[in-house]
């Protein structure tokens, strides 16, 4: 099967784009806006990008909440996605009303981050408190905007419960993260192996 993606002829009854780009992070963002009301939203277009600094980045189609919020207050949240907290990860996924609290909706506890102005889930075994460096409105091939927006932002402080780590790492099979695949799917990462970069002859 070959098909462009102008057309987006595939033939299937879905889009298997973010089907074969997965499995996909899930970037759970806490923000404020300037009227001081707080917002939690779940964004599978998310990732770490840099290292050196830690930046990570997400989008959305459209100027959502989130992305609103980040402008105005500079500032983000990532709360740590596990398997014990994907129900309420989804209900906060609900569009509700701008200033309603996706936190009460969803029945988990808002904290305020320590170095930044915004909030994050409480009951997340970790999360990245998040300076934001660009809001970013991409082009299309043909120069025109597109529909989405990237918000990126510097990590500048972690959270980390010590329930999840064993020997100096995050251990991922009690961290139990959850990936975003196609359609309606996730997966919970159930089986962890290790493989280390091979040396070259000169190395």
């Amino acid at each position: 099967m070959f098909y462009t993606t102008d057309s987006n002829r595939h033939g299937l009854a879905h889009d298997p784009f973010k089907a074969i780009v997965s499995p996909r992070p899930i970037g759970w963002i806490g923000s404020k806006g300037g009227d001081g009301s707080i917002n939690l939203a779940p964004y599978s277009f998310f990732n770490a990008v840099s290292d050196r600094p830690k930046l990570v980045m997400f989008s959305s189609s459209g100027r959502k909440d989130s992305q609103r919020n980040a402008a105005e207050t500079g500032a983000f949240t990532c709360s740590f996605v596990s398997r014990n907290l994907a129900d309420k990860m989804n209900l906060s996924s609900a569009a509700l009303p701008y200033g309603d609290s996706e936190f009460d909706f969803a029945g988990l506890t808002a904290k305020q981050a320590e170095l930044v102005d915004a909030p994050y889930v409480g009951e997340a075994f970790a999360v990245l408190e998040c300076k934001v460096t660009e809001i970013i409105e991409p082009k299309t091939l043909s120069g025109e905007p597109s529909e989405n927006v990237f918000v990126f932002g510097e990590v500048v402080g972690i959270h980390i419960d010590e329930a999840i780590v064993r020997d100096g790492r995050i251990d991922m099979s009690l961290a139990r993260p959850v990936a975003r695949l196609g359609y309606m799917d996730y997966s919970e990462t159930s089986e962890v192996f290790e493989m280390f970069r091979p040396r070259s002859q000169q190395g």
